[in-house]
Order: C-alpha cells, then structure tokens, then sequence
C-alpha cells in the first residue's frame, strides 16, 4: 500500500458515518418512475456543495426510434431528468465517469416488510430500505469515493463525472440520453449491487406488453363466452416454449452456459376482468425476456412477434382473430462482454486486492440489463459494473451491508486516484 493510498482509505473511514447519513437521506425519496425530481434535486445540490458543475438533462422522447441507445417509452418524460456533476482537470490524466441510477421499483406490498420501505432502519451490519442496494448505496459510494480524495488533501488529474440517471428500471433510457449528450469517459464504472465481484457480461433484454381480448358473458350462459384471462394463461404457457428454446441456445455462449436460466421469461405484471360474476372481457400481462451479448435487439422482438403470431394461427383457443396484441414498453437493448484484460479491470483488480486483504477479484455474469450496456454498446467503452452486497433487491426488506459499502467505497476511491491520477492540494 502507497502513503497515497493509505491517506485515501483512512478517509472513507473518517467519513463513513456521514456517508451512512447521507444514504439514509437519500433512501427516504421514493423515487419511483417519473417521481424521482426530488432525489434528483437533493443529489444536485450535494454535488453543487462539492464543487461540482451541475448539468441537469431531461430524458430525452425525441430520439427513441431514432438514435440505437433508445428503448421504447409509454409514458410522458417532462419531468424526467437526469444530473451529472462534473469536475473539469487540467492534469492529462485519463478521464473516469461514475454511472447510477437513483430511480427504483416499487416496493410492492409494503405491508409484508418489517418496517416502511422508504423509512431506512439500520440493524447491524445491514441498511434497510427500497432502494438502499439497489443502486443508492452504489451511487452514493461513488459521492464519497471521490470525498475521500478530496479529504486526503488530492486532487484528481483527470476529469470526472457522477452521473444520476432514471428509467434504468424501465427502458435505459436516462442513461442513453446522457451518452446521445455526450457525457462519456475513458471508462464507466457503475456500483451496481454485484456482491464486490465485477461483472463479465450482461444479457440483452426487450419488454413486452400482452393484451388478450375474450367475450364477456354471464356465468348462467358460460359457453356463450370466452375469458380473457384463460386466453392470457394459455399464453404464456405458449411462450414458456420459446423462452426453453431460446435457453437451449446457451451452449455456445461462453459466459452463459452454466447458467441455468439466461433467459429468464417473467411476467411481472397481470390484471383483467371487471366484474367478478362475469367471464372477463380483457387481460393485460407486461414482462420481459432476455437473449445473448452481440445479438440485435430487434431482430429477437421479431423472433417473439413472429411466434405470437404463428400460435394464433395453430392454437383452436386463438381462433376468431385478433385475439391477442403484443406492444413493446420498455427496454429494447443489446447486452455486452467485457473484453478480458483491458487497463481498466487491471487496475480495478490491483485497488480490490488491496482492499480485500489480497483476495483476488471474481467475476460474473448478469442475466439482465444494465446501464453499463449503453455506454460499452455504443460507445465501445470499457464498463465496469462492480459494487456491495446487498439482498432482497426488488424484493421484500432490502437491504445493503454497511461493511461492504465501505469496501467498496475504498476500493472506487482507490480506482478513481490510480486511473485519474492525483496531486496533492
């Protein structure tokens, strides 16, 4: 360990229980699709109180459809922004960019929690909270990463940027806006919950809305009609043949053959009917499904088209015609690999051996989208997703461990001083 190195660590730990604060503060929005304006404005003013140079960009409708990093969108972005605080450095080092997003998804039935979602309570080594792992505890490591150096006496000799971006949970679409505005780096590092391993590869990923419309009838003439949600059911049944399919294409994946499901068809939301005496006139069901880095995403929600529309064909249930309608909603995006012994990874691999007791660095892969996708997609630029240990993300009582995130922290402090470079103040 350099003197350097040890001024930086010895920092995290003097301001970890600010840090703690500050997450807590920051866990408390309820930052839910088009609701994340005050966490927007909260993490804009911490980074004005840095220093940082403030841009706040709306996330931006015109270019879905147009510009490859845009994913389809059904909901209305007017108060949709997206913050980066920026550090401009005259030292020539190389230039780094934190990537988080500050949006989350919704905490379900909150009731079954073991206490209010958006009310952070600490017990033990663990903070709980919506959105406490997923991904505030990352984005605010990443504010205080760069702290540390500051509290050291540093200064950073290349550029840097904290990006806080929404709609990752959706479409990627905040991320993509930032990349179309030019807002890159010489690398990416997103704190993304990953248990402190780095990420190898993530797969693509398309959402879809289903629609199944059936004939309302009364339950004293039930043959008369014919329910939607049946309709819906038999469905996905349909698709679940498609998603084993699409698993068995695993085999020649690299990264992706030893995972039991890459795939991971899932219907996360479902409603029909109207009355509860009445055979239901229409169901909606909205999910997503994945496929393999270096494929294009269009030409699988052309895979997924042509299937709902040939089992219409030789399904009896689908006869009648236009029975079933399939839009796309959200992410429509090709997944990556990280390429194997870039700069970047080595010297994440050297600062995480040093904060890990010389441990070596684990690697693996993740079966969803990422933002990281957009920038290393489009951009060719190296994206390192790496971040603590959390549980229970999307799920009930998550929570992120408080000795992980100061690892972590360490460890993108130390990234940030050994890639940027630093000067003392």
């Amino acid at each position: 360990m350099t003197s350097v190195q040890d001024r930086i660590l010895n920092a995290v730990d003097r301001l970890f229980d600010d840090q703690v604060q500050f997450l807590e503060k920051l866990v408390r929005f309820k930052s839910l699709r088009n609701e994340e304006a005050a966490a927007q404005d909260f993490i804009a003013g911490a980074l004005k109180e840095r220093g940082f140079e403030i841009s706040r960009l709306p996330t931006d409708a015109s270019r879905i459809g147009i510009h490859p990093a845009f994913s389809p969108a059904t909901v209305d972005y007017s108060d949709s922004w997206n913050v980066v605080g920026r550090k401009v450095s005259t030292g020539g080092g190389r230039s780094l960019a934190f990537n988080s997003h500050v949006d989350v998804v919704p905490a379900g039935s909150g009731h079954r929690w073991t206490s209010p979602p958006f009310e952070p309570r600490r017990e033990g080594d663990w903070l709980y909270g919506r959105g406490a792992g997923d991904m505030k505890a990352g984005l605010v490591a990443s504010i205080f990463a760069l702290d540390a150096i500051a509290e050291a006496g540093l200064s950073l000799s290349g550029d840097v940027q904290i990006q806080s971006v929404v709609e990752e949970e959706i479409t990627g679409n905040g991320a993509a806006t930032l990349f179309a505005e030019g807002f890159t780096a010489d690398v990416i590092v997103s704190p993304e919950p990953t248990d402190e391993q780095l990420v190898r590869a993530n797969a693509g990923v398309i959402k879809f809305r289903l629609e199944t419309r059936g004939r309302p009838a009364h339950p004293r003439d039930p043959e008369s009609g014919q329910s939607a949600i049946d309709l819906m059911v038999r469905l996905i049944g349909h698709l679940r043949v498609l998603e084993q399919r699409w698993i068995a294409e695993r085999e020649d994946k690299r990264w992706f053959k030893d995972l039991a499901n890459p795939v991971a068809l899932t219907i996360g939301t479902i409603s029909g009917g109207d009355w509860i005496a009445s055979i239901p006139s229409d169901c909606v069901a909205e999910g997503r499904i994945g496929f393999y880095p270096g494929e294009d995403p269009k030409v699988r929600a052309a895979e997924v088209e042509a299937f709902v529309a040939r089992l219409q064909l030789e399904d009896p249930a689908f006869a009648g015609g236009n029975l079933v309608s399939l839009s796309w909603v959200g992410v429509m995006h090709a997944g990556y690999t990280l390429a194997e012994g870039t700069l970047a990874e080595d010297t994440l691999r050297a600062v995480h051996a040093v904060t890990h007791a010389g441990a070596a660095l684990d690697a693996y892969v993740m079966a969803c989208y990422l933002d990281a996708a957009v920038f290393s997609v489009h951009g060719n630029i190296p994206s390192l997703v790496y971040g603590p240990v959390s549980e229970n993300i999307h799920g009930i009582d998550e929570r992120v461990s408080l000795s992980s995130l100061k690892r972590v922290t360490k460890t993108l402090a130390l990234f940030a001083a050994d890639w940027c470079g630093t000067r003392d103040v």
